[in-house]
């Protein structure tokens, strides 16, 4: 156990020493090891919820704009407290709300013609509602699926869109990490967000 540890901190070292961290993707990579090694250090490996019992769980997200989106948002962030129930020994409903937090970019649009330019950045929260299942394959291993809205906080008002939300991830106990992608569309477009979950819950 001790050296398996040391094998996934040793991998954040080298990608350290090649300065690798200053991209998106290399923060999405770090946060998946440093979950992993919470994970191989747990010895827990019973199967995360029971049929017809309740879990109470909360999450921190890694998010990473993708489309049209990733032109004006950098990556975000999010919480997102969820409510499982054990439908069956292998399939359990789930229900997720939060709050997804992106940083902005600085977008700037030249002048043209009697059009002066200007330089702004796009500030946006969006309030997902989201109703699910996780199908277990195994005893930890999961593949799920949500679906719902989502609600954009924006300066001047924002857009409501429809989320659907592939995802795969591991659960045990008290730990459950999980990697999806969110697609959101309405008003005209669709665009989507890469989202890594790490979450620690409870049996009510």
């Amino acid at each position: 156990m001790y050296r398996r540890t040391l094998t996934v901190f040793g991998a954040l070292n080298y990608l350290i020493k090649l300065n690798i961290m200053k991209t998106q993707t290399s923060k999405l990579l770090i946060t998946a090891l440093t979950a992993l090694t919470l994970f191989i250090c747990t010895n827990v490996n019973a199967q995360s919820v029971p049929k017809s019992n309740w879990r109470f769980g909360v999450g921190v997200d890694g998010l990473l704009p993708v489309g049209n989106t990733a032109n004006t948002l950098n990556f975000g962030l999010g919480l997102t407290p969820r409510l499982q129930y054990g439908l069956s020994d292998k399939v359990a409903l789930t229900f997720t709300s939060g709050i997804y937090h992106f940083f902005p970019k600085t977008v700037t649009y030249p002048a043209t013609g009697s059009f002066p330019g200007f330089t702004t950045k796009y500030k946006s929260d969006i309030i997902p509602v989201k109703v699910g299942a996780k199908f277990f394959m195994g005893s930890n291993f999961y593949f799920g699926a949500e679906f719902g809205a989502g609600f954009e906080v924006a300066e001047g008002g924002g857009s409501v869109h429809f989320i659907a939300a592939p995802s795969i991830g591991y659960a045990t106990k008290r730990w459950d990490i999980g990697a999806r992608y969110e697609n959101l569309s309405g008003n005209g477009y669709s665009d989507g967000i890469i989202g890594l979950r790490v979450a620690y819950g409870f049996g009510l």
